[in-house]
């Protein structure tokens, strides 16, 4: 099993391992799961197993506290699907991308709430972390209703092209994110009991 990296009340994130092939393709082959992402195709093992698993150990690697992480349910153990949180390729520095894919079966019961406040905690508390950002399909309210419960706000809609045919994709990409002042203001106990702490 991967390294911990955090426990909510019902949650564990722990970082993949290459023993997560089978965990990430059957995430992948829902197409209710893959519906705003691909349009419903699902991923390749092998995809998953040569590029995309070994993209997510690297990460661990370069950036320590960041990256894509199980998203575990306590206390059955039961595989939920994964959060991300890291720097973007190329973006300012502190600034972090959260985003997640959970099943189906997970939908609905405030997992992907909870697993983003979570991490949105620890990266402005311990990691450095001075602005998160996330993005999502304007279509998407489901997404779009978690993150704004999240804490953060709509910053713009934006277009860009996409690789696959997806309903709703001409109306654009909704962009959200906080920074560490606007969280500091809403929650100062948890800010302040951070700073206190020794």
């Amino acid at each position: 099993m991967g390294q911990v990296l955090l426990e909510t009340e019902r949650l564990m994130l722990r970082q993949l391992t290459m023993a997560d092939v089978n965990n990430l393709a059957g995430l992948d082959a829902d197409p209710d799961v893959m519906r705003f992402i691909t349009g419903g195709r699902a991923t390749s093992r092998d995809t998953i197993e040569d590029k995309l698993l070994p993209a997510c150990l690297a990460c661990y690697r370069r950036y320590e506290g960041y990256g894509c992480w199980a998203a575990i349910e306590k206390p059955a153990g039961a595989f939920l699907g994964w959060f991300r949180f890291e720097p973007r390729d190329g973006g300012p520095p502190g600034e972090i991308v959260l985003g997640y894919r959970l099943r189906r079966s997970a939908w609905g019961k405030g997992y992907a709430t909870e697993g983003a406040r979570a991490l949105i905690r620890k990266g402005f508390t311990e990691l450095g972390t001075q602005r998160v950002i996330a993005e999502t399909m304007a279509v998407n309210l489901a997404s779009r209703r978690v993150l704004e419960k999240a804490g953060l706000r709509l910053v713009r809609i934006f277009h860009q092209p996409w690789p696959y045919p997806v309903d709703g994709r001409d109306q654009g990409e909704a962009e959200y994110a906080l920074s560490k002042s606007e969280w500091e203001q809403r929650n100062p106990a948890l800010a302040a009991a951070w700073t206190d702490h020794p």
